[in-house]
Formats: C-alpha cells, structure tokens, sequence
C-alpha cells in the first residue's frame, strides 16, 4: 500500500476535507450534486479517509453506516457503504480495503450472536468484484443460485433504504434522474475485462449500471466468511479497531 487510510466521524470533517471529497466524486462521476452528497455524508456517521502520506493529499473516500431491519420475525444489522471513490490514479491500493476490513472485523467482535451482513450496491464492477476477493460467500454470483433466505434479507435491506427505486425481480436499484453515473471511459467493460466470469455475469444482471442502475448484494460478515486473501490485506491480528 502506498496510501493511507483512517476511519474518522463524519462529524469531525472539516470543510476543507468535505470540499476534497465532493470534488472527487465530480471528477469520476456524472450527475454529481451538492444536495445529494450531503445527504449521504449527513447520515453516514463513519468516512474511511484515504490519503497521500508523501503530500497529506485526499485520495478517496468511503461512507459508512449500520442499519437494521427486520426479516421474517428476526431482526439484523447490515455494514452499508455509501459513497465511495478512489482516485483513479491510485486504484489498486489496498488502503481502503485494509480499514475498511478492520471495521468490519470490529462491528462482528462487537456485535456477538447478531446476524450481520454487509449490503453492498454496486454500480460499477470494480466494486462488485471486491465480492469474490474478500469473502467465501456472497451473492448473486454467477456459479451459484441465490438461496431463498439470502434473497429475502436482500429484499428486506434494499426495501429499508429505497423504497421506490428498488426492482425486487431484477435484484436492482432503479436510478432515478438525480443518480451518479461513473464518467465514460473510468470503468468501461471491454472485450477483455467481459472475459471475466464474475464481470461478465455483473453485465448481465445489471446492464443499465452505464446509466446509473445498482446492483444489490449480499454478504454474511463472519470471521469465517473472510477469504485467506481479505486477511492478508487487512493485516495481520490488530486490536480492535476503535470506531467513532
């Protein structure tokens, strides 16, 4: 990793910092707006900061937050992440995924016997692969079908938090005229990145992410589920991740 990462409350942003990270997301996305963006940032009390240690520059940025929902009588808690970007010239860096894996791994020592997920809505397949990379289990995916049981706590959580724009039969978030879009050749699905199982099956179930359109995904967070790969990026044992 040649940047860093820190989680902070979002409370604690100053107005330089928020100023960075809507500037960052304008850069990489179409239909960006000040509204919108402090409107994620307003409810989302955790922000992974990702910086340059050489210049002390803002490279990316991750919003966080728990929520919880009831499924057929039991109750659960979901990690969701809102907006998210890293700047193009440093993708591949691992610092967002090392903290943001060190969050996770608190949430689930601290939370013992509740049934946790992370709820992941993906618009571009960068973010969808992350899946595969870090756990064991997770869905949809293209060499499984999605159980009843994960489908329903899918549903439950998109419901929770869109309502209206979420197509159940699709497993899609509809994008509605004020939604991001990924800026034209950011993250463009070529003949070579298609011949991937994993994009190649993202394309198919949601063809409309060139306009917006979310993909909802699913994956239980246990320290079991973690892929051998996810810890040795998150790093060796830390103490427990001290979350704002």
């Amino acid at each position: 990793m040649k940047l860093t990462a820190d989680l902070v409350a979002s409370v604690d942003l100053t107005d330089r910092q928020r100023e960075t990270m809507f500037a960052l997301m304008d850069r990489h996305y179409d239909a960006v707006s000040p509204e919108v963006f402090e409107t994620d940032l307003a409810e989302k009390p955790w922000v992974i900061l990702i910086s340059d240690p050489t210049n002390g520059e803002l490279c990316g940025f991750s919003t966080q937050m728990m929520f919880e929902v009831e499924v057929e009588g039991r109750s659960i808690r979901a990690l969701f992440s809102g907006d998210t970007i890293v700047d193009r010239n440093h993708w591949g860096d691992q610092a967002l995924a090392h903290v943001w894996g060190r969050l996770a791994l608190s949430l689930i020592d601290s939370h013992p016997g509740v049934e946790l997920y992370w709820f992941l809505i993906s618009k571009g397949y960068k973010t969808y692969r992350f899946l595969p990379v870090f756990f064991n289990e997770f869905y949809p995916r293209y060499d499984q079908p999605t159980p009843a049981v994960a489908k329903t706590v899918i549903d439950a959580l998109a419901v929770a938090r869109y309502p209206h724009e979420y197509d159940p039969q699709a497993g899609v978030i509809r994008a509605g005229s004020g939604q991001y879009r990924l800026r034209r050749g950011l993250a463009d699905l070529t003949p070579g990145r298609l011949r991937d199982d994993h994009v190649r099956f993202f394309e198919a179930c949601n063809s409309g992410h060139v306009h917006g359109d979310e993909l909802c995904c699913l994956a239980p967070l246990t320290r079991a589920n973690f892929t051998p790969l996810a810890y040795r990026v998150i790093g060796p044992e830390p103490v427990a991740l001290v979350v704002p």
